[in-house]
């Protein structure tokens, strides 16, 4: 039986019919139940745009049984996340999740549930990942100690360990010494990202979410070939910028599952390393901003 799938919306309508009917095409998706989590409105201002998301996800015929849970306020991106997965997980054993700005490969599901069900009682894997970075020369498969958010899964007995506590996550990467290697040999900012979770300058549950799995040293298993492609990288989203260094083209295939091992990665984590520099060093931010103002 697939993993059900929970699609979390909120004022969207374009990205959310492009993120259904992408769904739509998945090879299992008229065999998998799907939660789909609409979000209130917060004022006059966003309310027709909500009205019409829940207006197009009563459209949608093609998943095996579909549920809209509206919300009847605005609870936030990141409540709608915590709360939704921690309903459905503690229920279905597993979970596929989505945002409304994600466009899934044919395969997504595929290779979402059989990663689900072969890695179902191993303890050392915690999270499955359907977005790669546009990086050459990585195995079709792989574990690294990181999670994203773009197109994930997990089980319940690996959601147990999520820790909403995000002061008590940075005191434990701070004290244990483990923040050059949280932030990936600092090339990327995750620990000054939960810093600002923590100040309330973000609500981000994902760095939460990945602080909380580093600290237990559970692994992701990440698909080498991207199956999801983020399409709200264009202003429109809570937390999207308009920078294109995260594009990538969907894998038309599906990528071979093949672990020899259960440990890291390492050559993907100098990967990661090294797509980090090129996109997110000082000189790579400067020529973004050159690029933009230009443009204008």
């Amino acid at each position: 039986m697939p993993a059900p799938v929970l699609l979390f919306t909120y004022n969207r309508p374009l990205h959310t019919q492009r993120t259904l009917e992408a769904l739509r095409n998945n090879r299992l998706c008229n065999e998998s139940e799907l939660f789909i989590f609409s979000d209130g409105y917060k004022g006059e201002e966003d309310k027709a745009d909500v009205e019409e998301v829940r207006r197009i996800i009563l459209g949608f015929d093609g998943a095996g049984q579909v549920h809209l849970l509206e919300n009847d306020r605005n609870k936030g991106l990141a409540a709608n996340i915590i709360d939704g997965v921690t309903r459905v997980v503690n229920d279905y054993g597993k979970v596929i999740v989505l945002e409304d700005d994600l466009i899934t490969s044919p395969y997504f599901l595929s290779f979402m549930n059989e990663a689900l069900d072969r890695f179902e009682e191993e303890e050392q894997i915690g999270h499955i990942q359907g977005y790669c970075y546009p990086l050459p020369a990585l195995p079709d498969a792989f574990l690294i100690r990181w999670t994203g958010s773009w197109g994930w899964a997990t089980w319940k007995r690996a959601w147990q360990h999520f820790n909403p506590d995000g002061r008590f996550l940075l005191q434990q990467i701070e004290s244990r010494g483990l923040a050059r290697t949280f932030d990936f040999n600092g090339t990327y900012p995750y620990t000054r990202m939960l810093r600002r979770q923590v100040n309330g300058e973000n609500d981000s549950w994902a760095i939460r979410w990945n602080a909380s799995l580093f600290l237990k040293g559970i692994l992701s298993l990440n698909a080498g070939k991207s199956l999801v492609q983020n399409i709200g990288l264009d202003g429109s989203g809570t937390h999207s910028g308009g920078d294109n260094v995260y594009k990538t083209d969907l894998y038309a295939g599906k990528p071979i599952i093949r672990i020899p091992s259960i440990r890291e990665d390492e050559s993907a984590r100098r990967a990661f390393e090294r797509y980090y520099i090129k996109t997110n060093s000082f000189w790579a931010k400067v020529k973004r901003r050159l690029k933009r103002y230009l443009k204008r």
